[in-house]
């Protein structure tokens, strides 16, 4: 028996999860332990490290890899990903599937191994963009990884493509921010009567620096959560959809917490007002 990692799956938080995960239909009976398979991607993306460079206490790249791929090329890490916030939702007392949802890019930079890159001239990075679709909740609906210099208001069509018909049962607005107030996109929404439309959220007149937009706030937040998984620090991935499923990866264990949270771990206390008195005193 190993020595417990932090992004180790609970007991409780794996029950939820192994229904999920796809059984074999042919072939021989499966020898590999598959709560470890997702307990090694988990700390992969948790940790940021490379795939040859993982503990050995852990399982190795040739017998992870393969469930990764097969998994981000079948669909399986987002249909898990869809029936785990399905489970948020409702156990907050919100209906399965949301009536609004939010829309934004994140550019990061990208390493010489990415198969396709790109230079965004707003933030002056070479690397890749993210385009991700949230609900109110911050909760990740679709991702959608391009080069950096794809225009955001351009690529959105292909971005709410993503949107299954059961993502948009009673989606009703998108909100967004001005990149997405685009010719391209408005004429898309008409040519394929899409039942929501795309809200632009301007700011203030005359508002200077940052100001919070509470429609906008939560896909905001979303990035940060994902941030806080060191595989997202920059692209890692050679190939934009590997980078796609390591966003969803990262959700899904985030709202696996959320359903079970790990009592063993000890909460850090929030001390923004703290520290915020210390400076201004």
């Amino acid at each position: 028996m190993r020595k417990r990692y932090p992004s180790d799956l609970t007991d409780e938080q794996w029950a939820i999860i192994e229904p999920l995960i796809p059984v074999n239909q042919v072939g021989r009976p499966r020898k590999v332990d598959m709560r470890e398979v997702v307990n090694t991607i988990f700390y992969l993306n948790r940790s940021g490290c490379q795939w040859d460079m993982l503990p050995h206490d852990l399982l190795p790249k040739s017998t992870v890899y393969d469930h990764f791929a097969q998994w981000r090329d079948d669909g399986t890490w987002q249909t898990i990903m869809d029936a785990l916030r399905q489970e948020v939702r409702i156990a907050g007392g919100h209906d399965p599937n949301p009536s609004v949802a939010s829309i934004d890019s994140q550019t990061v930079k990208a390493t010489e191994i990415a198969d396709s890159r790109g230079y965004d001239g707003g933030k002056k990075i070479t690397g890749r963009k993210r385009h991700i679709v949230v609900d109110k909740l911050g909760l990740l609906l679709v991702v959608l990884v391009t080069v950096a210099s794809a225009d955001d208001g351009a690529i959105a069509p292909e971005v709410l493509g993503r949107l299954t018909a059961e993502h948009q049962t009673r989606l009703r607005s998108i909100w967004a921010d001005g990149k997405y107030r685009n010719h391209h996109l408005a004429d898309w929404l008409v040519r394929t009567k899409a039942g929501y439309v795309v809200e632009v959220v301007s700011r203030p007149l005359g508002s200077v620096g940052f100001v919070k937009q509470p429609q906008r706030y939560v896909v905001e937040r979303t990035f940060s959560w994902l941030g806080r998984y060191r595989r997202h620090s920059r692209d890692y991935e050679r190939f934009e959809e590997s980078s796609a499923a390591m966003i969803r990866i990262g959700s899904i264990h985030r709202m696996l917490r959320r359903l079970k949270s790990d009592k063993s771990m000890k909460l850090v206390p929030f001390k923004y007002r703290e520290l915020q008195d210390k400076v201004t005193g």
